[in-house]
């Protein structure tokens, strides 16, 4: 198994959140008759892209520096990245035929956000960078919060 550069690894965090702005704005299209809920998507969808930017901000600073242990970091990185979540036969985007009601997409909302935390964690653990991937980990527990409560208010 290949195992993966420190930039492939922050390049696969921006895909990301290229992904998570998709589907978000997606899912705001596609419930934009409910405000609510299209403000939730819109507002996710917004994060998205502020993290982006601080995944490629984080990729010029930390250049080609293997941190100690890279390659075992790597190997389980890849392991993330090729689990069914990401790369299997539920893409982190697949068509989205599947999201047909309000539950649905925040259920998938909610696996999106928990498996980017894994992956953010991981980055954290192996870079010098903390304080960068810190905040964006701390945006991505918020972003399970909101769903949570939101998920909570329609179960009622």
């Amino acid at each position: 198994m290949e195992r993966y550069s420190i930039s492939e690894v922050i390049e696969q965090a921006v895909q990301t959140e290229k992904l998570g702005y998709d589907f978000y704005t997606s899912m705001a299209k596609r419930f934009s008759s409910d405000e609510g809920l299209k403000k939730l998507f819109d507002t996710l969808a917004s994060k998205e892209r502020v993290h982006e930017q601080r995944f490629i901000e984080l990729k010029e600073i930390v250049k080609e520096e293997e941190p100690q242990g890279w390659e075992e970091v790597s190997y389980y990185l890849r392991a993330i990245v090729e689990s069914e979540f990401f790369l299997g036969r539920h893409k982190a985007l697949p068509s989205l035929e599947h999201v047909k009601t309000v539950e649905d997409a925040v259920a998938y909302a909610m696996g999106f956000e928990k498996e980017t935390l894994l992956y953010f964690h991981v980055i954290r653990d192996a870079i010098k960078e903390k304080d960068v991937v810190d905040e964006i980990i701390n945006e991505e527990r918020s972003h399970i919060m909101w769903l949570v409560k939101f998920k909570d208010s329609f179960k009622k």
